[in-house]
């Protein structure tokens, strides 16, 4: 674990990518059709517990999605959405863009783990566009997700490197959805959006309530 200074100069305790992902797939249940996004979201498929089944669907046109492969025995024309090199799990299937935004719009697909910008206490999540003209717009199949996938966790950093706060009243960046978001994971917290708003569930181990507040703009209920 690492520590990152809040905006009150309170030290926090922080997850790494590496353990923020095996948190996140510990809610995975066995026999879940899933989709991860792009960026920290990929990672999570490596820490699913042993004895589960998860099929990984891929926007690209995949369901089955296997693990990322050994150096030097990639197949140059099997990637995933985020342009990874992966590998096909028995009993997997190719198919093309149509027939993927159909099951993920048709609500074929249990899960949908996405990274996000901003995600306000309503479920609003922001996670394609910023107001920074140094990174442009990606909306992939971020907003076919919200629309056709019941249930979405987002997995992100709880603040921007600046210190200021990414969850919100409300987002002051383009929408991917509106009311979108089930759960959201944290380097410091595990937090359910509830109609009053965010709901702790837990805290990263040495944080308290107070300073992880201190960090949110939107209110934490308990």
């Amino acid at each position: 674990m690492t520590t990152v200074l809040n905006l009150n100069g309170a030290r926090l305790t922080a997850l790494e990518d590496a353990e923020l992902a095996a948190r996140v797939a510990q809610d995975i249940p066995d026999g879940a059709y899933v989709n991860l996004g792009i960026g920290k979201p990929t990672h999570v498929s490596a820490y699913v517990p042993e004895g589960r089944e998860v099929i990984y669907h891929s926007e690209n046109g995949i369901l089955g999605v296997g693990p990322t492969p050994p150096e030097g025995e990639e197949d140059l024309e099997l990637i995933d959405a985020s342009k990874r090199y992966v590998t096909a799990a028995p009993g997997a299937a190719y198919f093309e863009h149509s027939d993927s935004f159909a099951m993920m719009r048709g609500g074929h697909i249990d899960i949908a783990v996405l990274g996000a910008y901003q995600v306000a206490e309503t479920g609003d999540l922001a996670n394609w566009a910023t107001l920074d003209e140094k990174f442009p717009p990606a909306v992939g199949g971020a907003m076919d997700l919200v629309v056709g996938v019941p249930r979405i966790l987002v997995m992100m950093r709880h603040v921007n490197h600046d210190g200021t706060p990414k969850l919100l009243k409300r987002c002051t960046y383009p929408l991917t959805g509106l009311g979108v978001v089930s759960r959201v994971y944290t380097d410091l917290a595990v937090l359910d959006v509830t109609p009053g708003g965010f709901r702790v569930v837990e805290l990263t181990k040495g944080n308290s309530l107070e300073d992880v507040q201190a960090v949110t703009e939107a209110k934490l209920l308990t």
